[in-house]
């Protein structure tokens, strides 16, 4: 029985979600490619920024200090450029964080000074941690939503997502290597292949410029026209038309906060547990445990993350076929038991397989939920919903260490995982009974309503809708 290849290859196109990304356009492709450099960026720095103040020789608290500091600098900043961008314009705000990247890359590649390394990151962008806590994030979500169809966002959302993995992985592997290899060169220092390794983060915010001028006007956000029959202003006492306030901040209204506040409390007790249980607790936990190798934690992780950006190809089928919130929900469910159930194995392996499956879904939700708030706010609100969605999603997980640290403190690490399993499994449920039947995209046109010649609703042939449940 012969197989049809070109059938197959249009099947393979259409179930990988490719067909999709390219059908999109070039602005999803560079959009997507922009944010792979800065996570190899980010990835690259969150390996060495400790290891680099440690060889500067500053205290344990001026670490801690800084951490906390620079991740306060970029919630701040990234609220403040995310209710902005849609007046400011998206490109522009991207441009100017991309360059406040270049900034900070720089600062850190050519000064030793404390406090002014400080500055660079809490005023630019420096991710200690390898997590996109900054402006970019929220404003190329809701562009991708401005250039995506209904039919088409989860499996553009999903690359956007998937290759960022990978960016992050690649770049955590590669600056080891560049460290030892700069380190090994005649007259080089290990400080000095630290800041070595910063022009790379400077590089990689000079490419995101370039990909930032590169976009075309399709990523801003349109301006509905209203009828003028309709609405027609009152005229003043000289016959004049008032002037427009043009208000620079993003305006929310009451329908799309009574729906996103009840999102935000979700998903601020999911980060809440998230934080109580992050890789870096995870991995002292399983050392503490059962003082395995720092190559072989290394491994596992490196495993687990490689599974994780596998898995999330599948996510935009998956969406298609069962709805975004179920595929939020009974993805993230196997995850959570696994976290609920993490202190429980005797073994190694055991422990692994548990790891692997946490890891391997955790983030199978993360386009299906990026979709999902494009599909409920109007599209003049989603760049400043998805902004303060990450921002209270970082406050929220800030908090959890603390509550670990104390429960560790006292021999009780494995309550730990009981109580974040537990809080996770609490925020499914309850994702699933608020928003199974919520109607979705009732703020974008149809299919019908889509203006001719517009090449982003134009397809060869019809794909079912992506559903809410």
């Amino acid at each position: 029985m012969g197989v049809d290849l070109k059938h197959l290859g249009a099947s393979v196109l259409r179930e990988s979600g490719l067909r999709s990304v390219w059908r999109t356009g070039p602005d999803a492709w560079l959009i997507i490619l922009s944010r792979s450099c800065r996570m190899f960026a980010y990835g690259a720095s969150s390996l060495i920024l400790a290891l680099f103040f440690a060889e500067l020789q500053f205290s344990d608290y001026q670490i801690g200090l800084f951490m906390s500091l620079t991740l306060a600098g970029d919630v701040i900043l990234g609220l403040f450029l995310t209710l902005i961008a849609d007046t400011f314009g998206r490109r522009r705000t991207l441009f100017a964080g991309s360059l406040l990247m270049i900034m900070s890359g720089a600062t850190f590649a050519l000064c030793e000074n404390y406090w002014l390394l400080l500055g660079a990151a809490v005023v630019g962008v420096i991710s200690a941690t390898g997590g996109d806590f900054g402006p970019f994030r929220a404003i190329e979500e809701s562009t991708v939503s401005e250039l995506t169809t209904p039919e088409t966002r989860a499996d553009v959302l999903v690359w956007y997502v998937m290759t960022a993995s990978l960016g992050s992985a690649v770049g955590t592997a590669f600056s080891g290597r560049i460290i030892e290899e700069l380190k090994a060169r005649d007259g080089w220092t290990l400080l000095d292949a630290y800041h070595g390794c910063f022009w790379l983060y400077a590089v990689m915010g000079a490419a995101n410029m370039v990909f930032n001028v590169m976009m075309s006007d399709k990523c801003e956000l349109k301006k509905v026209e209203v009828p003028p029959a309709e609405e027609q202003e009152p005229l003043l006492e000289n016959g004049q038309k008032p002037k427009e306030k043009k208000s620079w901040v993003a305006q929310i209204s009451r329908e799309t906060l009574s729906i996103v506040s009840v999102l935000w409390f979700l998903l601020m007790v999911d980060s809440l547990a998230d934080g109580m249980v992050s890789m870096s607790l995870t991995t002292y936990y399983m050392d503490k445990k059962f003082h395995v190798p720092k190559s072989t934690l290394g491994d596992m992780l490196s495993a687990s993350y490689i599974l994780s950006a596998c898995s999330t190809i599948f996510s935009g089928p998956l969406a298609r076929y069962i709805g975004l919130v179920n595929t939020m929900v009974f993805t993230h469910i196997p995850s959570s038991t696994a976290v609920l159930l993490f202190p429980l194995p005797k073994t190694v392996s055991l422990t692994f397989a548990l790891l692997l499956l946490r890891v391997g879904l955790n983030n199978m939700d993360q386009a299906p939920r990026a979709a999902l708030i494009a599909a409920v706010v109007k599209p003049e609100e989603r760049t400043a919903v998805m902004g303060i969605t990450g921002i209270l999603r970082t406050l929220a997980s800030m908090t959890g260490p603390s509550i670990t640290g104390i429960l560790a403190g006292s021999d009780r690490f494995w309550v730990a995982y009981v109580a974040a399993g537990a809080l996770r499994l609490a925020y499914d449920l309850g994702l699933f009974a608020m928003f199974i039947n919520i109607k979705l995209h009732k703020h974008e046109p149809s299919r019908a309503d889509a203006p001719v010649g517009d090449e982003r609703h134009s397809t060869d042939e019809e794909e079912p809708l992506v559903r809410a449940g």
